[in-house]
């Protein structure tokens, strides 16, 4: 769904990164509160100038921002809130659109609250929610993918994991959905994940997922220091997914990930392959510092 009306000439438009930063970062928020958790693809342009996505924001206190569209091109991006209907979620960090169900989305909360979400215009409907299965001990979660093959539907999330001495823990399951509306897993399988860049002692090895359309898992991770930086980041070709016809997931990861990018001074938070395209759109939670986007050619088949 691509949503132009007129109201998008009043998107508040903010312009690329300040003078210093990387110009192909473009900048999409300004404080704490601003930051990109996860991105979703929306809708694009008919002629490909612009996408639609929507990004979560991992507010926590009532009436802070928790969803809103970004229209990206090249240049700028202009930036709406999105209203959310029903309890407000606490630390949304993720969020993937559901194939087949145009409009319709899921979101993860940090601790494992997966909310199925219809968006239509400037606003948000909760449908239902869901716990995501198997959740270990001090488990904290950044991503979260959906993969669609062989007319089955699976989920990839991960356990963001911390430095040396605990490597991210890649879950995979089977998804369908009640006739009400809920979020359903099926068998869960895990896997260790550890990042090749960055590896100090602040590293998220997982902060967000992707996968392309031939199976691909690309992943984003970060080393965060605190509020205010420093940050660095990388996104790596972690391995491949597959969903048989009989709804079985497998996951190979990769014994050294192909590291496709390395971004310092940048937290990125959010990895979405954009549909019809190699280009993969990334987004920085940098906390004091804001929310930044980029275009990359990470999502080759």
């Amino acid at each position: 769904m691509a949503w132009l009306t007129a109201a998008t000439v009043l998107l508040t438009t903010l312009g690329t990164a300040p003078a210093g930063a990387d110009s192909a970062w473009q900048k999409v928020g300004g404080d704490v509160r601003s930051g990109v958790s996860g991105l979703a693809y929306e809708g694009r342009a008919s002629d490909g100038s612009w996408v639609d996505v929507l990004a979560v924001h991992d507010n926590k206190g009532a009436g802070q921002k928790r969803l809103s569209r970004i229209t990206h091109w090249e240049g700028a991006d202009g930036i709406s809130p999105i209203t959310w209907d029903r309890p407000e979620p606490v630390d949304l960090e993720a969020i993937e659109a559901i194939p087949g169900m145009p409009g319709e989305y899921l979101a993860l909360t940090s601790r494992g609250i997966v909310h199925r979400l219809k968006v239509a215009g400037p606003k948000a409907t909760v449908v239902d929610y869901s716990p995501l299965p198997a959740i270990g001990e001090g488990d904290d979660f950044e991503s979260f993918a959906l993969v669609a093959q062989n007319g089955k539907l699976a989920v990839l999330w991960a356990d963001r994991g911390a430095g040396a001495d605990r490597p991210a823990t890649l879950y995979a399951a089977p998804l369908t959905f009640a006739p009400w509306g809920q979020p359903q897993f099926g068998t869960v399988t895990r896997r260790a994940y550890r990042a090749a860049y960055p590896t100090g002692d602040g590293t998220r090895h997982i902060s967000d997922i992707s996968v392309t359309d031939s199976g691909r898992i690309i992943v984003s991770s970060a080393a965060d220091a605190g509020d205010d930086g420093p940050f660095d980041s990388a996104v790596s070709d972690a391995g491949r997914v597959s969903v048989s016809a009989a709804g079985r997931v497998r996951v190979t990861l990769a014994a050294s990930p192909d590291v496709l990018g390395t971004f310092p001074k940048y937290k990125i938070e959010a990895v979405e392959c954009l549909p019809g395209s190699t280009d993969a759109l990334l987004g920085t939670d940098d906390e004091n510092l804001g929310g930044y986007v980029r275009t990359m050619p990470f999502c080759e088949a």
